[in-house]
C-alpha cells in the first residue's frame, strides 16, 4: 500500500476540494464505523483456482508478476515491492475466484476477530508462513485476514522515464526508449466486488474490517434509495494510503469483477500492453485516467477471461477526508480515454447473464425492477 503523511491543517472538506463535487446529505451513510472490530492495514493477496497453473503461469510472467513460490498445485505470484504476495492460484476443476485476503496491522487482531465473530486463528500455507481467521462476508464471498511470518525482499524496479515537460528540462542529448517488455507489477492495488446486497455487505467491511469509503455512487433519480457503489479505503490514520482497496457495486451477480496492480508509470503501461497485444491477449479497456481515484488504467483478460487492470497515479487519501458523491454513468468512469466497452461494463447479452438477472429478481436482496432499470440506464449514460 502506498502512503504518505499528511498535514492535517491543509485537509480541505470535499465541498472545497477537487475530491467530489457533492458531499453527503443529512442522514446518508456517513462512510465509516463508529467501533469496528479492528482495522486491517491493507489487501494481502486475491485467491483463485485455475485447472492450468502452466498457463497461468505464462499470462502472470507476460503481465508482469514475479514467481513466489510455485508447486503442483499452487502458484504464488508477488510484486518487486517487499511484503506478501499478490494472489496465490491453486489447482481446481474450474477456472474461478475464491475470495480476498486483507494483512491485519497486527497479530493481536487477529485474536480479537476470532472472539468477536467466534472464528479460530489457523496457520496458513503461504511462503514464509503465516496465520489468518477466516470469514464470510454477506455476499457469500469467502474473506480471510491474515497476519504473515516473513515479508518477502523487494525485488529490482523498472525504473520510471526521465520526462521533460514545457518549462523543465531534465533529459537531454538522449532519446525515450522505453523497452517492449511486460509492465512490471510492483504491488496489488485493489480487487471489486460486484453484490446483490450491497448496504449489507458494504457494513460488514467498514464495521468488522474498520474501512472507511472514500466515495459513493447513487443512480439517477434514486438517491434518497441510498448509494449503489462504495470506492473503500483502508484506515491508517493520517498516512494516506489509496483511494481504494475495495470496491462494491450493486448488480444481479455475485462475484469477481476486476483486481488492479500497480506498474511504474504510463510509458510502463503502454510499452507493457504492446508486449500484451503482440502475444494476444485481450485489451479490455484503456488507456485512460479514471475520476474516483484518478488512476491511469488499462485493462486485460487472461485466458480464463479474469479482468486485470495495470495502473498508475492514484489518489491517496488519509481518514480525514469525508467520501464524496455523484452520480453513477458510465461516462462518469474516465476523464480522458477511448469510449468505455461493453465487455468492461459486463453489459454484453448473453444466456447466462439474462438467467443472472431473472434469478436475482427473483430472491430476496436488494435488487429490484427499479434498481436494474437505473443500473441499465447508468451504464448506457
Amino acid at each position: 500500500m502506498s502512503h504518505i503523511s499528511v498535514n492535517r491543517a491543509d485537509l480541505q472538506t470535499p465541498h472545497q476540494d477537487l475530491h467530489s463535487e457533492l458531499g453527503a446529505l443529512r442522514g446518508e451513510h456517513p462512510g465509516r464505523a463508529r467501533n469496528p472490530v479492528i482495522k486491517v492495514a491493507d489487501l494481502a493477496w486475491l485467491e483463485f483456482e485455475k485447472p492450468d497453473l502452466d498457463r497461468a503461469e505464462v499470462f502472470a510472467r507476460d503481465f508482469g508478476f514475479a514467481i513466489a513460490a510455485r508447486t503442483e498445485e499452487a502458484l504464488w505470484l508477488r510484486g518487486t515491492f517487499a511484503g506478501p504476495p499478490c494472489m496465490v492460484i491453486r489447482r481446481g476443476h474450474a477456472s474461478r475466484f475464491v475470495g480476498p485476503a486483507f494483512r491485519a496491522a497486527e497479530r493481536a487482531d487477529l485474536d480479537r476477530l476470532a472472539r468477536t465473530t467466534g472464528s479460530d486463528v489457523r496457520d496458513i500455507d503461504v511462503p514464509g508462513g503465516g496465520q489468518a481467521v477466516a470469514l464470510l462476508d454477506p455476499s457469500g464471498f469467502p474473506v480471510r485476514v491474515v497476519h504473515c511470518g516473513e515479508q518477502l525482499p523487494a525485488l529490482p524496479e523498472q525504473q520510471p522515464l526521465i520526462l521533460n515537460t514545457g518549462t523543465e528540462h531534465r533529459r537531454t542529448n538522449t532519446t525515450q526508449r522505453p523497452p517492449r517488455e511486460p509492465s512490471r507489477i510492483q504491488r496489488l492495488g485493489h480487487v471489486v466486488l460486484e453484490t446483490r446486497v450491497f448496504a449489507r455487505t458494504l457494513d460488514w467491511y467498514l464495521d468488522t474490517l474498520g474501512m472507511i469509503v472514500s466515495d459513493f455512487l447513487f443512480l439517477d433519480g434514486q438517491r434518497q434509495r441510498g448509494p449503489t457503489m462504495a470506492f473503500i479505503r483502508c484506515d491508517q490514520g493520517s498516512l494516506a494510503v489509496d483511494h481504494h482497496t475495495l470496491a462494491l457495486h450493486l448488480g444481479p451477480g455475485t462475484g469477481y469483477v476486476h483486481s488492479a496492480y500497480q506498474v511504474t508509470d504510463l510509458d510502463s503501461i503502454a510499452a507493457g500492453g504492446e508486449y500484451l497485444a503482440e502475444r494476444g491477449y485481450q485489451r479490455s479497456w484503456g488507456i485512460g485516467r479514471h475520476i474516483q481515484g484518478s488512476q491511469l488504467f488499462d485493462y486485460w483478460r487472461d485466458p480464463d477471461r479474469f479482468m486485470l487492470e495495470h495502473f498508475a497515479d492514484g489518489d491517496l487519501f488519509s481518514c480525514d477526508l469525508e467520501p464524496g458523491w455523484a452520480p453513477m454513468s458510465a461516462s462518469g468512469l474516465a476523464q480522458w480515454g477511448p469510449p468505455v466497452t461493453r465487455d468492461f461494463l459486463g453489459t454484453n447479452p448473453s444466456p447466462a447473464k439474462l438467467r443472472e438477472v431473472m434469478t436475482a429478481l427473483r430472491e430476496d436482496n436488494e435488487l429490484d425492477p427499479a434498481r436494474l432499470l437505473g443500473l441499465m440506464k447508468a451504464m448506457s449514460s
